[in-house]
């Protein structure tokens, strides 16, 4: 069964404006045949979501594809196969998705969560109200580099910082810190840098992103041209907002593009996401090509190039510690859920213990 002429032109005035395509067409395929009827999910909600189809806004119900791995729950941003008819309708299925936003739970069974699919951008929003947070950019971004979206960095509240001299460091420092990523100062307010974010977001999907009292809501209302997002004022004593937005909901904006608001993330925990990090740490990749042993792990080993570049001044001491730190997380949170890798850890601890005590060993009797 292939969709009829008035179902194409059904579909390329509701859904194409969404992000649906060729591509998504022939995946639908096989559901079409089912009879069942192509949707976006642009909020989920205890079981149920809320899909954008041809013929609207419907109310489904996810028992069919709610399975144990929290992973595998449908998402806002999905594309569903739904019920064409029924009360309640229900989501049969939902079709591959191209990039998937993921981050560990602060639970201590250390489950992923999904926080958004099918991403273009990653929007990550960092007030300067506040001072600067590297560590946790960094960690934003290697999530974003990670989900496969192509991640932005916005400073918001930009017009609190009127010193242009002092603005143009505080941007240098996180382009520093987000190497190939776009870097823009952003005003509500004023209206600054606002012209170029919506023309970055006109193609494709966007997520926002950030910590509670990072100006989303407030941003979300500028790129939608009304207050469609309820707005609460951050603590003046931290920064800290209160959480407006307690569902991720997808909105269409008007200049083109579709933006998913998603709320104030206290916990930004990794999720095996060890390329991500690789790549906001590339220039560190790029120095380790040059160490002399090439399983280097650029702590005290001859011949380090990493360690060399520290000297230099070439590298931030800083940058090389979160780039550890963050290794060392993922690397905790993949050997939870990954048996082989515990095994492969504990081996690899195992011998390097043996080195250091026969390192310490040869040292002792060098001086007898």
């Amino acid at each position: 069964m292939s969709f009829s002429a008035s179902q194409q032109a059904s579909l390329a005035h509701t859904l194409v404006p969404l992000g649906w395509d060729d591509a998504w067409q022939a995946e639908f395929t096989p559901y079409a045949e089912q009879g069942l009827v192509p949707g976006r999910v642009v909020r989920v909600d205890r079981g149920q979501c809320d899909v954008m189809t041809a013929d609207g806004v419907v109310r489904a119900d996810t028992a069919f594809v709610t399975p144990h791995d929290p992973l595998w729950v449908i998402c806002t941003g999905d594309w569903a196969a739904v019920e064409s008819a029924g009360n309640p309708r229900y989501v049969k299925a939902y079709l591959p998705r191209r990039t998937a936003f993921v981050r560990s739970t602060s639970s201590q069974r250390s489950e992923g969560q999904i926080l958004a699919a099918n991403v273009d951008h990653a929007i990550i929003a960092v007030s300067l109200a506040v001072e600067l947070d590297l560590g946790r950019i960094e960690r934003f971004l290697a999530l974003a580099w990670e989900s496969g979206a192509q991640p932005l960095v916005v400073l918001t509240k930009a017009d609190l910082v009127p010193d242009p001299v002092t603005l143009g460091y505080l941007v240098q420092d996180v382009e520093a810190t987000a190497p190939g990523v776009q870097v823009l100062t952003v005003s509500s307010l004023t209206g600054e840098g606002t012209d170029v974010l919506s023309a970055v977001v006109s193609g494709g999907t966007s997520v926002l992103l950030g910590i509670s009292g990072a100006g989303k809501s407030t941003l979300a209302n500028t790129l939608l041209g009304a207050d469609v997002m309820e707005v609460q004022e951050a603590r003046e004593v931290d920064g800290k907002g209160r959480h407006t937005t307690t569902t991720r909901n997808l909105l269409a904006l008007p200049g083109g593009g579709v933006l998913i608001d998603t709320p104030g993330l206290r916990g930004v925990g990794l999720w095996d996401a060890e390329s991500g990090v690789g790549q906001v740490f590339s220039e560190i990749g790029e120095y380790a090509e040059r160490c002399r042993f090439h399983d280097c792990a650029h702590v005290a080993e001859p011949g380090c190039a990493v360690l060399a570049a520290v000297d230099a001044g070439e590298l931030p001491e800083r940058r090389l510690e979160s780039y550890r730190k963050l290794l060392r997380e993922n690397q905790r949170i993949v050997a939870k859920t990954d048996a082989r890798l515990r095994s492969e850890i504990r081996r690899d601890w195992r011998l390097k213990s043996a080195e250091g005590r026969a390192n310490y060993a040869a040292k002792r009797g060098g001086r007898s």
